[in-house]
């Protein structure tokens, strides 16, 4: 599996600016085997480890994808964890860095449930910003932070080690590392 997904990401130099190179994970998403093995993959690893969430976030935009065929699958509620500005209501919110820039993540107000126990699914785990910034709503919610999962984990960027100081002792799991 993790060689399938290698051979379809592709990489974009200098985007979305200058130094920055891309992974292209469109030809994952237009592949509906290769999407579906992901996605099983995930679901297999979560009930592998003997504890369920009891909720599923995916992170804008490309989190979405992913997120709700395993809560899907799992018969989970999903929550979409947003851009600034895009969700009606009242919202919590955080600010976070990222490797080119900032970026606001919200979620809607009542989203979790206190004895909710939450995966973070997002596609690409680079520097842990954005990744920190979904645990932080979770908490603020008043749940917690079940595990994380991503498509591809970037280990020259240290977001896995940012995460474990942040959450010790919780869940992760990448299906692709580079």
């Amino acid at each position: 599996m993790e060689e399938a997904l290698k051979k379809a990401i592709q990489d974009v130099p200098d985007f979305p600016k200058e130094g920055v190179v891309f992974k292209d994970l469109s030809p994952v998403w237009a592949n509906p085997h290769l999407r579906g093995d992901a996605v099983h993959a995930v679901t297999q690893w979560i009930q592998s480890t003997g504890s369920m969430p009891t909720a599923i976030a995916g992170i804008e935009s490309r989190g979405f994808l992913l997120g709700m065929s395993m809560a899907d699958q799992l018969k989970l509620p999903f929550i979409a964890l947003r851009k600034e500005g895009k969700l009606p209501g009242p919202t919590l919110r955080q600010s976070y860095a990222l490797e080119y820039g900032s970026a606001v993540l919200e979620c809607q107000t009542g989203a979790f449930r206190s004895e909710d126990r939450v995966l973070i699914h997002d596609d690409v785990l680079a520097t842990g910003g954005t990744a920190e910034a979904a645990a932080a709503l979770v908490e603020c919610g008043g749940a917690k932070v079940w595990g994380f999962s991503f498509l591809m984990h970037l280990t020259f960027l240290n977001g896995m080690e940012r995460l474990r100081e942040l959450s010790p002792g919780t869940r992760f799991q990448a299906l692709v590392t580079a």
